[in-house]
């Protein structure tokens, strides 16, 4: 029950951020549409209701969306460079990074920071084990270490303040 109401208050808060001033109408089609995504996805969604409380992880939250749209705008600069230029040779391939986020929420969001980066798609996730296989237009080592460090260091350290 607790996770329902996180997520209700959680829901809430994006809508009215959405559609400030609100008037009477709006106020109460968030209610119905933040009480709908809660009883639904509620058990899913959140797991662990308490780490909603810690204000540190809004803080690396807004750190996370600063460094994720910097790494998505250098991505897109670097495919328009290899598609003006067809000569750059390209090694494609697919890689397998290792990774220390459990929890889900943050795999998932792991795997999507990948992926909606140019260049990089995250293919499968194995949680049991803690890799992620992501194909690359051009891969530059095939040390598992080295790519987990190039591909998902950035992402993977911030993610980790935020939902470990």
């Amino acid at each position: 029950m607790k996770s329902r109401i996180v997520l209700f208050i959680f829901c809430m808060l994006i809508w009215l951020g959405l559609n400030w001033p609100v008037d009477g109408c709006w106020f109460w089609t968030g209610v119905i549409a933040s009480m709908s995504a809660a009883m639904v996805s509620g058990n899913i969604f959140v797991h662990r209701p308490h780490i909603a409380a810690h204000a540190k992880r809004y803080v690396w939250i807004g750190y996370y969306l600063l460094v994720f749209v910097v790494e998505v705008i250098k991505a897109n600069f670097d495919i328009v460079y290899r598609v003006s230029l067809i000569s750059l040779p390209l090694s494609p391939g697919i890689l397998k990074i290792r990774t220390k986020i459990k929890s889900e929420i943050g795999l998932a969001l792991l795997a999507n920071s990948i992926t909606f980066s140019p260049g990089a798609s995250t293919v499968d996730i194995d949680a049991d084990r803690g890799y992620i296989y992501v194909h690359c237009l051009d891969v530059q080592s095939q040390n598992i270490k080295a790519a987990t460090e190039i591909i998902a260091g950035k992402f993977e350290k911030i993610l980790k303040m935020i939902f470990e």
